[in-house]
């Protein structure tokens, strides 16, 4: 056997004590987040799968770190984009038809003008690097944490700036949480509440975080604001990859333009793995059965590479980023509540 055939047999074994590594943290992730406090809390198994991977990471991680780099480097990429095309089986075309047109207009615009104020209150109001105001705008403006993971092989951010912007969703979309039900009872008992429990349903899902912390505010109202905030929600998701296409082009035009050389476009293959997914699952030719096993196994695949990102993020970095990313985030909170409810008030009256 030569050189490189001995190589490329090593390679997969490098791996395997990080993927232990990292599949362990995932399923005791996975199990707490089935506790019915989780449940009850709006809190997933892909957040407590960072947490776990931070509080290792920067305890017993040192001392089996060269050992275990090479399989916790793969679940942080290779898994991650397996996971976000995966993840495409959780939607359908028909998903889009339930919220109709408004509920689609009303998505669009709250992505797009929460994302480009997390562009511009970050970098130019606030002074942060463009990764984190990025990462922390992809975080807001679609599917919290997911969405950071797959804003992160565009944008090209740093362990410690992902797992900031993931921080700053699992803070203000558990607050959002709690408010939006608190906000909807207050504003129905005091008689200004322009939205009924279906209109204030979408209203939710197009503007928190989360999905399971939409499922948990939804649910606090009533089941049919239940049902409209997941599939707003799911919409909402369905607009990443379009998203990171365009994100991705708007980069490139503007490093070309900064540095007088034309860069490339950094393409997301697997966001057109998602789209794909996404068609395949529409046409509903997989059993039921199936479809679930898979769902779960991107579960897993996510809160691997969430206990990735976990394990190679130091506290020293996070202390580093300092008190703007808490303070976009916080922005971007009012933004979603204030703005959101203007679109989608405005969005209804239109149409």
């Amino acid at each position: 056997m030569n050189t490189s055939t001995q190589g490329l047999t090593r390679m997969p074994l490098a791996r395997l004590p990080g993927l232990l590594l990292t599949a362990a943290i995932a399923g005791l992730a996975i199990w707490l987040g089935t506790l019915p406090w989780m449940q009850d809390h709006g809190i997933s198994a892909l957040t407590l799968a960072i947490v776990i991977g931070i509080v290792i990471g920067n305890t017993a991680y040192r001392s089996m770190a060269a050992h275990a780099d090479a399989g916790v480097g793969f679940s942080k990429a290779t898994l991650l984009r397996a996971g976000i095309i995966l993840y495409g089986l959780r939607l359908t075309l028909q998903d889009i038809g339930q919220v109709g047109l408004a509920g689609v207009l009303i998505d669009a615009l709250v992505l797009c003008s929460t994302f480009a104020l997390a562009w511009w209150l970050g970098t130019r109001l606030l002074g942060m690097d463009r990764n984190s105001a990025l990462l922390i705008g992809a975080g807001s403006s679609i599917c919290g944490a997911a969405a950071v993971m797959a804003a992160e092989p565009v944008v090209k951010g740093r362990a410690e700036q992902v797992a900031v912007a993931v921080a700053t969703v699992v803070v203000f979309g558990t607050v959002a949480m709690f408010l939006y039900p608190l906000l909807y009872q207050w504003g129905v008992s005091a008689g200004w509440m322009p939205l009924d429990e279906t209109a204030f349903g979408v209203f939710t899902g197009s503007t928190v975080h989360e999905v399971a912390q939409v499922v948990a505010a939804g649910r606090a109202i009533s089941e049919p604001a239940a049902d409209a905030a997941v599939i707003a929600k799911m919409v909402r998701v369905m607009m990443l990859a379009p998203f990171l296409v365009g994100l991705s082009a708007l980069l490139a035009r503007g490093d070309s333009c900064s540095g007088g050389e034309r860069a490339k476009i950094s393409i997301p293959w697997f966001a057109f793995g998602f789209i794909a997914m996404v068609g395949f699952n529409s046409l509903q030719l997989l059993p039921a059965e199936v479809v679930k096993v898979l769902v779960d196994l991107d579960t897993v695949l996510l809160a691997m590479a969430m206990a990735a990102l976990g394990l190679t993020t130091h506290a020293s970095a996070l202390r580093q980023a300092g008190a703007k990313p808490m303070l976009l985030a916080l922005l971007l909170f009012a933004w979603l509540l204030g703005g959101g409810m203007l679109i989608n008030l405005g969005v209804r009256a239109v149409l």
